[in-house]
C-alpha cells in the first residue's frame, strides 16, 4: 500500500496546550509509519508534556532550547528546516499562530518555520473565545493566504469547561492532511484528477419516502482515500451515507440518479478518470408526489417505475478511463463481463455480495478486478482502503499507458 510518510522527515512542533498529550500519540504514529520525527517543543509545552517522552518515542533528541549548546537539533535548527519534508505544528496555541503570522522568530519552532521552505502544517488548540476572537482568526487567514495548511480545529469540550471550537483534531485527521500533502508532490498519481462516486442514491416517491438501497458509500470513500494518498485531486460525489468525509478531499453532496449525472458529467470535463463506486437506482418512481401518499384505507399501493440514466455508459469523453463496479449475488464474472462492454470499461471491479465480509457496509471486500483486455485478478478478503489501492494501482497503468 502507498505510504507517503515511509522514509520521509517531519519536523514536529509542539506548543504549550493541555492537548500535547496528543502529540505523543502522533509522533508515535509518524514513527510507526517510517518517517524521522524531529521533535521541536516550545517552553510552554514542556510544562505539560516531558521533552523525554518525545525523545523515547522518535528516538531522535528533542529541541526545547534555540541557544543549548548540548543540543544537536538546537544549534543545527537550520539544518532540520532545509530537510524536512514537512512541518507540522500540533497543538498551535494562539501565542504560536500570532508569531508565525508575524514571521517572529524567538524560540526553536518559530526560527525552524522561518528558515523552511517546507509546507506547513497548523492545528491549532485553544479556549473557544481565544479561537472566535478576531485577531486569532486575521492571523489564521493570514497564514492560509501564504499557502499554511490550517487542519482544524474541532468543536466539544475544552479545559476552561466551554463547548465550543477549539479542541485539536484527532490523529487520523492529522495524518490524513499529512498523507495528502506529501502525496501530492511524490505519489503515482500527482496531478491527476480523479472523479470518484460513493454512497446510495435515493429516489423520491414522495415528500418523506423514497428508493434507495443498502450502499454504506465505504468503497467509495476508501477509494478517496487511497487516490488522496497517492497525490490525485480526488472529488468525490456522494449520495446518501453518514459516513465523515475523506480529509484533503472535496465533496459534493447529490441525492439522486439525475443529480449525480449532472455531477458527474461537470467534474470528469477535466478529471483523467473516474471511478463509479456508488450504487445508482436502476429505477426512479414515474411520477414522484408532491404530497405525502396517505394510506387510509388501502391494502396496497402499486408505484409505477421508469429507469435511470445509465452513467457510466452515457459518459464517453476521449481518455478518460472508466472503472466500474459490479455488486452481484449470482453470475458474477458473466455480468461483470457483460457491463465491461455495454459501458465501455477500461476496468471492473467485481464482488459477490453473498460472501461474509464482501457485502454494503462491511469495513473489507473481496473482488476480482477485470479489465477490458479480459485479464482477470481474483484478490482475497481485505480492507477497502486495500482494495482501493489495488485498483488505482491499474488506473495509474492505464493513465501511464495513454500518455505514451
Amino acid at each position: 500500500m502507498p505510504n507517503p510518510l515511509q522514509a520521509k522527515s517531519i519536523a514536529l512542533g509542539v506548543s504549550g496546550s493541555i492537548a500535547c498529550y496528543k502529540a505523543i500519540d502522533l509522533a508515535s504514529k509518524m514513527v510507526q509509519l517510517g518517517a524521522s520525527v524531529n521533535v521541536m517543543m516550545s517552553k510552554a509545552a514542556t510544562q505539560f508534556v516531558s521533552p523525554i517522552t518525545f525523545a523515547s518515542i522518535t528516538h531522535r533528541p528533542v529541541a526545547t532550547n534555540l541557544f543549548d549548546p548540548k543540543s544537536e537539533i538546537s544549534i543545527d535548527h537550520v539544518s532540520i528546516a532545509e530537510n524536512s519534508d514537512i512541518i507540522v505544528i500540533a497543538p498551535a496555541t494562539a501565542q504560536t499562530i500570532a508569531k508565525l503570522s508575524l514571521g517572529l522568530a524567538d524560540d526553536v519552532l518559530t526560527t525552524t518555520v522561518l528558515a523552511s521552505k517546507a509546507p506547513v502544517i497548523v492545528c491549532p488548540a485553544m479556549d473557544a473565545h481565544m479561537y472566535d476572537n478576531p485577531v486569532t482568526q486575521h492571523n489564521l487567514s493570514l497564514l492560509a493566504s501564504r499557502g499554511v495548511r490550517i487542519a482544524g480545529p474541532a468543536e466539544g469540550h475544552l479545559a476552561s469547561g466551554l463547548i465550543g471550537m477549539g479542541r485539536l483534531i484527532e490523529t487520523e485527521e492529522i495524518l490524513s492532511h499529512i498523507r495528502n500533502i506529501l502525496g501530492i508532490s511524490k505519489g503515482p498519481l500527482a496531478q491527476r484528477k480523479i472523479v470518484i462516486t460513493a454512497g446510495g442514491t435515493q429516489e423520491n416517491i414522495d415528500p418523506v419516502r423514497f428508493i434507495s438501497n443498502k450502499s454504506s458509500g465505504k468503497m467509495g470513500y476508501a477509494v478517496a482515500e487511497a487516490a488522496r494518498d497517492q497525490g490525485a485531486d480526488a472529488v468525490v460525489i456522494a449520495a446518501h451515507t453518514t459516513l465523515q468525509p475523506p480529509t484533503g478531499v472535496r465533496v459534493i453532496d447529490v441525492q439522486s440518479a439525475k443529480d449525480m449525472k449532472t455531477a458527474v458529467f461537470a467534474e470528469c470535463e477535466d478529471a483523467d478518470a473516474l471511478i463509479m463506486a456508488a450504487a445508482v437506482a436502476d429505477w426512479r418512481p414515474t411520477n414522484e408526489s408532491k404530497s405525502k401518499l396517505k394510506k387510509e384505507d388501502k391494502t396496497s399501493l402499486s408505484i409505477e417505475l421508469e429507469r435511470t440514466d445509465d452513467i457510466l455508459a452515457e459518459i464517453n469523453r476521449d481518455n478518460l478511463i472508466k472503472v466500474g463496479f459490479a455488486a452481484e449475488s449470482e453470475n458474477l464474472l458473466e455480468n461483470a463481463r457483460k457491463k465491461i462492454t455495454s459501458k465501455k470499461l477500461d476496468l471492473i471491479v467485481a464482488n459477490d455480495i453473498t460472501v461474509d465480509g464482501s457485502g454494503f457496509g462491511s469495513d473489507t471486500n473481496k473482488v476480482t478486478l477485470i479489465d477490458s483486455q479480459e485479464n482477470i485478478s481474483e484478490l482475497d478478503l481485505m480492507p477497502k482502503y486495500e482494495v482501493s489501492c489495488q485498483i488505482l494501482r491499474r488506473v495509474a497503468s492505464f493513465l501511464e499507458t495513454h500518455s505514451l
